[in-house]
């Protein structure tokens, strides 16, 4: 990056659609750029469930962030942790490896994001993870396709209830993630593995979609929601509305119903899909302009994106609250383009006065191969229509001419064909987290691998 003391300098936090995106509309602007993330890639975060579910490499939809801002001159990619900025000084705290590094700004768009909220019961996520990272994705690959493998040794030794337990899945949150997680593990029990195995058939496998609301796809219209709740059960996914999750553990879930009552499920692989957090970030920048959170941590902005007081501040995608715009790519694609304009213009002695106007084109979501709806305005589209142009649009917003092509390839192997290209899990994963936390169910070799002692061993 060649910088000199006259230029602007335009710190941006995160990686994701909202800071790669900014950085990207000002790539011909006259400022050196600092891009500052927790993580090296960008990450497609909707494409999370077909990485967790054996469709798509991690690769496909989470490209190294120095790669696609290569040619990109006026910008340096970090990679670091922001645990503090000061809008008063102008100036970010990022820390790696607990080194800290302090830099000023002139211009700072954050884009930070949020991550998966467990409504105050963090201890929820070692036994049901959420899907907002590439690592909460591999761990979830481990746990469903090892789950089978543990269930097929249980149903060779007789231990059958065992194995039911291990063949029920369990996905809490049934928003647009939520439905496509669960539709892909019907359509991987039902479809992909069912000749796969001796001793069980995975096509009797358990699938839960639980949400504590009333309806499924809460934020499409009840004509969508109605259709995808009937499309959910066809695939035999067992719909639960008004179940509100009070405990998870190792082996399962209890959940109340609409009149109180508690019920459990014996499940050792749950999914969390329900709730976000924004980033700790937000609360810290809104005690410094004296403003209020959200229940969801999301910081308040005014008309133009900033901060009260801090015109140079920008707080773009899921940390933000403004007229209820929800969490979506869109959203901060089209904020951080605005932020950028804003900058180039003030730079450029312009002004832009007019407020952040959202173009909304519409909200999609996939059910299982060749189903899907859309609503985009007043047009409502299901079935295959609305699968291809899901298609369509996912492939699009994927970073990279390499990664669309494989991802097409992939997309091709799994839905017209039965494959799963993949499906490696570690050993780890197997014997480590879904053996129920006890040695005497692993074998031998295992066992002594992850430093246990089993009844049989010496």
């Amino acid at each position: 990056m060649n910088s000199t003391a006259q230029r602007p300098r335009v710190i941006i936090i995160g990686s994701g659609f909202g800071g790669l995106f900014a950085a990207r509309a000002l790539a011909r602007a006259d400022v050196d750029i600092r891009l500052i993330a927790r993580t090296t890639t960008h990450l497609f975060q909707p494409l999370l469930y077909q990485v967790a579910t054996g469709i798509l490499s991690p690769g496909e939809i989470a490209p190294a962030t120095r790669e696609v801002l290569a040619h990109q001159d006026n910008v340096q990619v970090e990679l670091g942790d922001v645990t503090a900025v000061d809008v008063t000084s102008k100036t970010v705290t990022a820390t790696t490896l607990d080194v800290p590094r302090t830099y000023s700004y002139d211009y700072l768009i954050v884009a930070a994001g949020a991550a998966q909220s467990w409504f105050g019961h963090d201890e929820f996520a070692d036994f049901a993870p959420g899907m907002k990272s590439i690592d909460d994705a591999l761990e979830l690959r481990g746990r469903i396709f090892g789950a089978f493998e543990l269930a097929e040794l249980a149903a060779a030794d007789g231990r059958h209830e065992e194995a039911k337990a291990l063949t029920t899945f369990v996905v809490v949150g049934a928003g647009p993630t939520g439905v496509e997680m669960a539709g892909q593990l019907a359509e991987l029990s039902h479809r992909t593995l069912k000749h796969d195995f001796r001793h069980i058939d995975p096509r009797n496998s358990t699938i839960y979609l639980m949400d504590a609301a009333g309806a499924v796809l809460g934020s499409f219209d009840e004509s969508l929601q109605a259709k995808t709740r009937r499309a959910m059960e066809k695939l035999g996914v067992d719909v639960l509305l008004n179940a509100k999750v009070v405990d998870v553990d190792a082996r399962g879930l209890a959940y109340q119903d609409e009149a109180g009552e508690t019920h459990r499920i014996q499940a050792l692989t749950k999914v969390w899909a329900a709730g976000v957090a924004a980033s700790p970030l937000a609360r810290q920048l809104a005690d410094q302009v004296g403003i209020e959170v959200d229940r969801a941590g999301r910081i308040p902005v005014q008309d133009d994106l900033t901060l009260p007081g801090h015109p140079e501040v920008f707080v773009v995608g899921d940390m933000m609250a403004l007229d209820n715009l929800p969490g979506v790519a869109q959203v901060a694609i089209q904020q951080s383009r605005y932020a950028a304009k804003k900058i180039k213009a003030d730079l450029g002695g312009k002004p832009v006065t007019e407020p952040f106007a959202y173009f909304d084109k519409g909200n999609m979501a996939t059910i299982s191969r060749f189903r899907a709806i859309a609503e985009i305005g007043k047009i409502k589209v299901t079935g295959f229509v609305a699968w291809l142009l899901w298609l369509g649009v996912h492939l699009v917003y994927i970073i990279g001419f390499k990664s669309r092509v494989t991802t097409l390839l992939r997309w091709a192997v799994s839905f017209l064909g039965r494959g799963r290209a993949e499906r490696n899990i570690t050993e780890q994963q197997v014997f480590g987290r879904m053996a129920m936390h006890r040695a005497d169910n692993l074998p031998g070799r295992a066992a002594r691998n992850l430093g246990w002692k089993s009844d049989d061993q010496d």
